[in-house]
């Protein structure tokens, strides 16, 4: 249940002819009182001789009561109430006490003997109410209306579990202005999936990935597409900016601009300056030797960069400071949305659905330190400066190396979080792990179909040596690996890496060591991207001879003796 505080306005009759009217968009239906201060108000849905005059009079009557310099300019009191999606339709005698509870909770109509204002609530839907109320009490005074959208936030909360409705995830004040009814409606007549505000937050979001300038970033945002208006100072300085849809217009013709602290706000342009000029302090801090950094040669690369910087921010988020974890987080999500913009047409859907949902999990209260995530923020610069990925060979399978290791990094944020009490935040990654998890799937079936071919054909004697490897290493976790479908693929990696040189069971000690995998569908397929990634594998297998190396070849390729028992540790090559 979202209770929305609206600005104070000066006209009751105004608010009460929406109210009862068809609505912008005809979208009003039946509306009438569903409570009032005094259960016996007008009600002119109902009461066929009742006039909205009437019910205006009577809301203004403690205001027009006082000497006309005495009265306060903004008058009228306005807040709606709204059921979620999933909630059931409730009745008008529970929308009446909802109301009720409303208005004593903010502090319109305190009750128990204490003087209040006048109100009403009016229904001209199944999913919500508005309540108007004139912002003078019955013996003049004023309410005690003070942080009235937080009082009704809690008592929402509270109004939640005794009805059994959808509980909302409390917020704290961080998340972006929600799409207005009248931009919902707007967008539902137009054919558009989400809003003009979404659509436009979205689209500056992936402009703000991996840039390192302002003008990269308004290069991008006109790449896109979008209308841009810069605020400048007569100093000739850039204050700000709006954005705007070309074929988003209002009733003039004109487009509809938003601020960039309107669409969030972490992207005004003062905080979208604070990536960048932090970035450039730890680059001039930064040795000689580690200024120099080439973009990578192609989509694949990029992919595997990634991977290793989502790997590495895991670590920090779940072992740094909280302001060090929150830039990390934040930043991860930049890279979704690099990953998104760049991705191949059947993961596409799911990777910006899951940087859409991750969105609110990217700000808190807990003020990011910029520049200790430069390896994230670079991910993401190299992913979109490498260009979209083809879905198919190296680019598809290391598309699903990074996703694995996002995944990880995603739960690592869920469990900052969570372990931080921000609700709607690990709320909403958990909503992005688990497009997260969709998108592997549709990008791992291929890869991981040519490596479980490979295993299945691998020869008795390097099964066995491998299975052996795989039971001295990971005791606990042998048997249970063994009989996932996965393990052909496993084994085939392991295979690999051993012609390659590497001991497969220091790799597979090393790969389980660094993190648990608790979050894991398949345990296989994790150890799968994470053992190719370390030991520099190619991702993708489909092109490669199916014949695994033969115990002769391993063994000169390894530097050991074919009799030598299988699985002894000799370190990486």
């Amino acid at each position: 249940m979202i209770p929305s505080v609206h600005k104070a306005g000066s006209r009751t009759i105004g608010l009460l002819a929406y109210l009862y009217g068809p609505g912008k968009h005809e979208e009003h239906t039946d509306p009438h009182l569903v409570a009032s201060f005094d259960g016996m108000s007008p009600d002119p849905g109902r009461d066929p001789k009742a006039t909205l005059k009437d019910l205006q009079q009577l809301l203004d009557q403690p205001v027009q009561a006082l000497p006309e310099h005495a009265r306060p300019a903004k008058h009228v009191w306005h807040t709606s109430v709204r059921a979620t999606a999933d909630d059931r339709i409730l009745t008008d005698e529970e929308w009446g006490d909802i109301a009720r509870r409303i208005v004593a909770a903010t502090g319109i109509d305190p009750g128990d003997g204490q003087s209040g204002c006048r109100w009403a609530a009016v229904r001209h839907a199944e999913d919500h109410i508005h309540i108007v109320a004139t912002l003078v009490c019955e013996d003049g005074s004023r309410p005690d209306d003070f942080r009235s959208g937080k009082r009704a936030q809690a008592e929402c909360r509270l109004i939640e579990k005794e009805l059994g409705l959808h509980q909302v995830a409390p917020g704290d004040g961080t998340a972006a202005q929600r799409p207005t009814s009248a931009e919902r409606h707007k967008a539902e007549r137009q054919g558009r999936e989400r809003t003009a505000r979404e659509e436009l937050r979205k689209t500056v979001r992936r402009a703000v990935a991996g840039a390192t300038s302002e003008e990269e970033f308004f290069d991008r945002l006109a790449a896109a597409g979008l209308l841009i208006r810069k605020r400048v100072a007569p100093s000739g300085d850039l204050l700000g900016y709006k954005v705007a849809l070309p074929d988003d217009r209002n009733a003039q013709d004109e487009p509809v601009f938003y601020p960039g602290a309107r669409l969030a706000p972490d992207l005004s342009l003062p905080r979208i300056r604070e990536r960048w000029s932090a970035e450039s302090h730890a680059q001039d801090a930064a040795p000689a030797d580690a200024k120099v950094r080439t973009a990578p040669s192609g989509p694949s690369v990029a992919r595997r960069l990634t991977a290793s910087a989502a790997w590495q921010a895991v670590h920090v988020i779940e072992r740094g400071g909280d302001a060090v974890a929150a830039a990390h987080i934040a930043s991860a999500g930049e890279v979704l949305d690099a990953l998104a913009k760049t991705s191949a047409a059947h993961t596409r859907r799911e990777l910006r659905d899951a940087a859409f949902a991750f969105e609110r999990a990217s700000r808190s209260h807990v003020r990011a330190e910029r520049g200790h995530d430069r390896a994230l923020r670079q991910a993401a610069r190299d992913l979109v400066q490498s260009g979209p990925s083809l879905g198919r060979g190296e680019d598809g399978a290391t598309t699903a190396m990074a996703i694995d290791m996002l995944f990880f990094l995603i739960t690592a944020a869920v469990h900052w979080h969570a372990k931080k009490g921000h609700a709607q935040q690990a709320a909403a990654a958990r909503r992005a792990a688990a497009h997260l998890r969709a998108a592997y799937q549709l990008a791992a079936a291929q890869p991981l179909g040519a490596l479980y071919r490979r295993g299945r054909r691998l020869g008795r004697p390097l099964l066995q040596r491998q299975t052996r490897a795989l039971r001295e290493a990971l005791p606990e976790l042998a048997e249970q690996i063994l009989a996932e479908p996965g393990w052909y693929a496993l084994v085939a990696t392991l295979a690999d890496a051993e012609a390659a040189g590497h001991d497969p069971a220091a790799l597979l000690t090393d790969a389980v060591g660094r993190r648990e995998l608790d979050t894991a569908e398949s345990i296989s397929d994790v150890l799968v991207w994470r053992l190719r990634r370390t030991a520099d594998l190619p991702a993708d297998t489909s092109d490669m001879v199916s014949n695994a190396p033969r115990e002769g070849q391993a063994a000169r390729r390894t530097g050991r003796q074919a009799p030598q028992r299988p699985g002894s540790r000799h370190g990486r090559a």
